[in-house]
């Protein structure tokens, strides 16, 4: 007599065409069961015979009383890439959680390029001059040739990034947890040695997880170690960066550029976007609002990357990205 199949279930609203992305990784390895509108007792049946969950946010698509009941289950898989919202106190300690890092690298690489680009083109102050009707013609810009740009996380985002800036002559400084990469790049080290990249950039460019370790990494005194014409570009999660410190950091330092697409209190977490700071007055600033993983098709990816690992576990293969105690808020 043959197993019985697993069960997996998936937390979210899946529309169709996400749903055909995870019947085409998972449906002939799993029977899937979507927990979004079905009725209680189907909801509870899943939860109760299922072997893995996926998932983008537990804590809303389960009750507490569902959360604490999962406890039986063998992986517990994030749709995102960052887990800092994750209330992993109201989860099962015992049962694996993964994260989906790398599953927008590519995208997110872009997004760092375009704002690298605006800011050492000074797209949006020449375009406010020209506004203006001042042509503004030959005051130099900056060349991303012979710059060197440290990127402080190199996981997938970082990576990716590396190898967009390479055509650029640009120079890589790594900053991962291991100071180890087979990357290409002209130097790599760990938070230990931050202040050598910090010191070395033109770039400075923030790719990390937000962890214990992490928050604030960028601080008032950080800042004072970068040159005072570089570039902080954040893509990862505000609370990397002291908010006052750098406000302050952009008000002294007028030829210090800062882009930011993550921020400190964001609508997805904290339903509401507030910033304690005026950063949108000053002219060495640009924003974008959390979108560089945003377009067409990259939440279908995403959601093919962690169905993957989800099957990487039901054919009992190592699980990759799991989360540790040392990448919790």
């Amino acid at each position: 007599m043959s197993a019985p199949r697993p069960e997996i279930v998936i937390g979210f609203e899946a529309a169709p065409d996400i749903r055909a992305v995870i019947e085409r990784v998972l449906g002939g390895l799993a029977g899937i069961h979507y927990l979004h509108g079905a009725p209680p007792a189907e909801r509870q049946a899943a939860l109760k015979n299922a072997r893995a969950l996926l998932t983008w946010r537990p804590h809303v698509e389960l009750s507490a009383d569902e959360l604490a009941g999962l406890d039986h289950l063998g992986l517990i898989q994030c749709a995102a890439a960052g887990i800092d919202f994750v209330p992993f106190d109201r989860l099962p300690q015992a049962v694996p959680f993964a994260c989906n890092a790398g599953a927008f690298s590519g995208v997110m690489a872009e997004h760092v390029m375009a704002l690298i680009l605006a800011a050492a083109k000074a797209l949006t102050d020449r375009y406010e001059k020209l506004k203006r009707g001042q042509f503004d013609q030959f005051d130099p810009t900056k060349s991303l040739d012979g710059a060197t740009c440290a990127i402080l996380g190199f996981g997938g985002i970082g990576q990716a990034l590396a190898q967009r800036l390479r055509p650029f002559g640009t120079r890589v400084y790594a900053i991962n947890r291991s100071g180890r990469t087979e990357e290409p790049v002209e130097w790599v080290g760990t938070l230990a040695d931050l202040d050598v990249a910090l010191r070395a950039a033109d770039v400075v460019v923030l790719t990390l997880s937000l962890n214990r370790a992490t928050r604030g990494v960028i601080d008032a005194r950080g800042l004072g170690l970068m040159k005072p014409d570089a570039f902080l570009v954040n893509v990862a999660r505000g609370p990397l960066i002291d908010q006052a410190a750098l406000y302050h950091h952009l008000v002294a330092n007028p030829r210090f550029f800062a882009c930011l697409d993550a921020w400190w209190v964001e609508p997805f977490v904290h339903g509401r976007f507030h910033l304690d700071f005026p950063f949108f007055e000053l002219p060495n600033f640009l924003g974008s609002p959390h979108n560089s993983a945003v377009v067409p098709g990259s939440i279908a990816k995403a959601i093919e990357h962690a169905a993957l690992n989800v099957a990487r576990f039901l054919k009992g293969e190592p699980v990759l990205h799991l989360v540790g105690e040392q990448d919790q808020v």
